[in-house]
């Protein structure tokens, strides 16, 4: 798992510079491999079987197989590319909800900390609202399905579910939430490497940190 979470770490570091530098092909060829690792140490961290479960298990690795699903169709510049990237990070938002779920039941998520993430999408949704055009119905729903996953992770550690591994599990989601907001402002406000030197890395640190919540 270490091996394979290093060669995460160094494949973001040539995807970003890939980005930085304006190298195509350095892009196309590191992150299907940063990807590909993750999903790696998702099984790895499973083995014969999770101290979590077999339902957030298998659900959790459906996740991170959507996530890279999702990660090479935004290899692509056009708005059809976006738009089934999107889709694909949507599907993977839901099975690491529904993962969640198996540790905390979804009417244990009310109330508390379960509020921030969706004001702070609230937020961002006005702010970004007269630039969305006709995307506004496929972010509105993504934004309430990250919000649930992020909710889902917190009611977690609320509940100390998942024991050792529910801080794990919080930092895992709160990071993915992070990421996506720099994808939100580099598709909707401008595109700059800035938002990519710190989206790319908080994006494949949680994958890799909800990874490693398969250990336990």
């Amino acid at each position: 798992m270490i091996a394979l979470t290093l060669l995460c770490v160094a494949a973001v570091a040539l995807l970003l510079a890939a980005t930085a530098t304006h190298r195509r092909w350095l892009e196309l060829v590191s992150k299907p491999v940063a990807s590909a690792a993750f999903i790696a140490v998702g099984f790895v961290a499973v083995g014969g079987a999770s101290p979590l479960g077999h339902d957030y298990a298998t659900r959790v690795l459906a996740g991170l197989v959507l996530g890279a699903a999702g990660d090479v169709a935004l290899l692509g510049e056009s708005k059809r590319a976006f738009l089934a990237g999107l889709v694909l990070f949507l599907l993977g938002h839901l099975a690491y909800v529904a993962a969640f779920a198996a540790l905390v039941p979804p009417a244990a998520w009310v109330g508390g900390l379960a509020v921030a993430p969706f004001a702070v999408g609230a937020v961002v949704l006005a702010l970004l609202w007269s630039r969305l055009g006709s995307m506004r119905a496929p972010v509105v729903a993504y934004v309430v399905v990250i919000g649930l996953m992020v909710a889902g992770a917190l009611a977690v550690v609320s509940h100390r579910a998942g024991g050792a591994a529910s801080l794990r599990i919080a930092l895992g989601a709160v990071l993915f939430w992070l990421s996506d907001l720099a994808v939100a402002r580099d598709r909707f406000v401008g595109k700059s490497f800035v938002n990519r030197a710190w989206g790319l890395p908080a994006y494949y640190g949680g994958q890799l940190v909800l990874a490693w919540s398969l250990a336990g």
